[in-house]
């Protein structure tokens, strides 16, 4: 079946974009947030809503609906309020080998990159992240934020400057 006469209306094709995009829907609201609750409420609704209206929606355009739906179901929720990023260190309790010296530089190493992180503005730790996390190419991010490739280039050249002025040689 060509991918333009698949109907989203149809169950096997709305579960395969829900698995195909739903975590990274999820992490993308989530780096705008910084609510993870918040993020899984908008990717649920965003979801509801591609199904209500999937007779309307081509099947190759549906991933671009989502983000929109996702992102202006956002803009409305915190329309005024700053976004902040949490980030919690995972330990797991593997024996290492490192030095104590080594294991608490590299914790203030951490601490000063998710702070440093954390003081980008929107775009710039937005576009980093998605890169950076995600494992997103400048093409697919300029698809997600509605914005052409230079401009994505140009955050990520932006936040990489921040960063090594802020961080220093490593």
């Amino acid at each position: 079946m060509a991918t333009e006469e698949k109907s989203v209306c149809e169950s096997k094709h709305f579960e395969t974009i829900f698995n195909t995009n739903a975590e990274t829907l999820r992490n993308f609201v989530y780096y705008k947030c910084g609510s993870e609750q918040q993020a899984e409420d908008i990717v649920q609704e965003a979801f509801i809503k591609l199904w209500k209206n999937c007779a309307k929606v081509i099947f190759t355009k549906a991933k671009s609906y989502l983000y929109t739906v996702a992102n202006n179901m956002f803009l409305n929720e915190v329309a005024h309020e700053k976004v902040v990023l949490k980030y919690k260190q995972q330990h797991t309790g593997k024996v290492s080998n490192e030095t104590p010296e080594f294991v608490l530089r590299e914790k203030e190493f951490q601490e000063k990159l998710q702070r440093t992180i954390a003081k980008l503005p929107d775009g710039q730790r937005e576009v980093f992240l998605l890169n950076r996390i995600d494992k997103k190419t400048y093409n697919e991010i300029a698809e997600i934020i509605g914005l052409s490739v230079k401009a994505v280039e140009k955050r990520m050249h932006k936040a990489l400057i921040t960063l090594r002025k802020e961080i220093g040689n490593i």
